[in-house]
């Protein structure tokens, strides 16, 4: 598929308190609490991937599953965007804490699709 079909979205997860993680193989981690920011993408039904992230029962597949997993973890809003992944994600604000997370296979220079937004407004700039 060309990028002008590539379905962006991003899920805005509160993090009610500080919980460790254990990412797939990726490794363990502590997640402080606050606001995050995951960008993801899905060539096909974007629609149905948002609602897999959403479901309370799931395989563990993808980095971002581990930490909705968690207790005390919430998905609080989605956005979606026609351009691009690591468009969107390199346009959002915020601090990595975790490099490769949902990013182990970008091309694109992203060091982590999983942004903590830490008091900042994390929000794509739109033109």
């Amino acid at each position: 598929m060309n990028e002008a079909a590539t379905t962006t979205y991003q899920l805005l997860i509160r993090v009610a308190e500080p919980v460790r993680v254990r990412v797939g193989r990726l490794g363990q981690f502590d997640f402080p609490a606050g606001r995050y920011i995951y960008t993801g993408s899905a060539q096909r039904n974007p629609e149905a991937r948002i609602a897999r992230h959403l479901a309370a029962s799931k395989r563990l597949h993808w980095h971002i599953d581990y930490l909705l997993d968690a207790p005390g973890v919430a998905v609080t809003g989605t956005l979606r965007f026609g351009e691009p992944e690591c468009v969107v994600n390199q346009m959002t604000a915020g601090r990595i804490l975790v490099p490769r997370f949902g990013s182990s296979d970008c091309r694109a220079g992203c060091s982590s699709h999983l942004k903590w937004l830490d008091g900042e407004a994390g929000l794509v700039s739109r033109p």
